[in-house]
């Protein structure tokens, strides 16, 4: 058995994760505030990580389409879903964290509808579902060009799979309370003052993680997705790069876990350790077989 040619067979993802995991840089971040916002105003704004929280899915909006649905509707028990809090008229914040995130989307190779789905809920009572329905297809039209392994992404798995929700202020404060997302409406300046969150949520509706920073990366929303999904979506090598990172909730993020690092690297070594002792006894036990057959050639002689 060749030993260099058993080394090639192991996964790359093993040594790629063991080699090169202390190389990855991680993306996690503070909230980040609207700006010209004064301290005071932001009094009462933020977001209270409450992992493990069940969502209250009985709870009604209006779809994009107009039509009126309980948030149950939105889970199927089979995908994981993202939350975020939203409205059309954000002077800025809103923007900038739903382009970020469809920026990362366009570099998933996973698509909204097909291993996941998006759910975005207007902070603003008075948002039509007509003014959603044009910030929905604002976003959709910016993933249109979207492939996975070379093919377009089929426009009518988007449209489901990223739906932008409006409601009652009472409806839509009871979601934000519940999963600890606190924000204020400034009358003076006609708008809302907040922070903007990533919620995971499980297939059932459960509470799992908050990526906070809106500079998102394709691979923290995947790992987001693995554990939500649990073990429901990704391959086996994508678990395996998540067991190289573990999630920091002080971060809002994905951080390389050292200690799981130094364990894989570990049993890496002896694999290849044992490996390569194991080749060398089969080196040996051929050897001396040939010898053994060179010396009984011999006696014949």
């Amino acid at each position: 058995m060749n030993f260099s040619r058993s080394l090639s067979r192991i996964p790359r993802a093993a040594i790629t994760c063991g080699a090169m995991g202390f190389l990855l840089l991680s993306l996690g971040g503070p909230l980040v505030a609207q700006k010209n916002v004064s301290p005071k105003e932001l009094e009462g704004v933020g977001v209270d990580q409450k992992l493990g929280v069940d969502i209250p899915k009985d709870l009604q909006f209006r779809a994009s389409s107009g039509k009126t649905i309980a948030l149950r509707s939105l889970f199927d028990g089979k995908r994981p879903v993202f939350l975020t809090f939203n409205y059309t008229d954000c002077p800025q914040l809103c923007s900038l964290q739903l382009n970020s995130l469809s920026d990362a989307l366009k570099r998933l190779d996973w698509t909204p509808g097909k291993e996941f789905r998006i759910v975005t809920v207007s902070m603003d009572p008075t948002e039509t579902p007509e003014k959603a329905s044009g910030t929905k297809a604002l976003y959709l039209h910016a993933l249109e060009g979207k492939k996975i392994a070379g093919k377009p992404v089929d426009k009518k798995v988007l449209e489901n799979g990223w739906e932008f929700l409006t409601g009652e202020d009472k409806n839509i404060h009871a979601l934000a309370d519940a999963v600890g997302f606190h924000y204020r409406f400034l009358p003076e300046r006609k708008e809302y003052a907040h922070k903007a969150a990533l919620i995971t949520l499980s297939p059932d509706g459960k509470v799992l993680r908050y990526l906070s920073d809106i500079n998102y990366s394709p691979r923290d929303l995947k790992f987001a997705l693995l554990e939500a999904g649990e073990g429901k979506v990704g391959s086996v090598i994508d678990n395996f790069f998540l067991s190289c990172f573990h999630y920091d909730p002080r971060r809002g993020g994905y951080v390389l876990a050292a200690v799981r690092i130094m364990k894989i690297g570990g049993l890496l070594t002896l694999f290849l350790l044992g490996l390569f002792w194991f080749s060398m006894a089969r080196m040996k036990k051929k050897k001396a077989l040939l010898l053994e057959g060179q010396g009984h050639e011999e006696g014949d002689l």
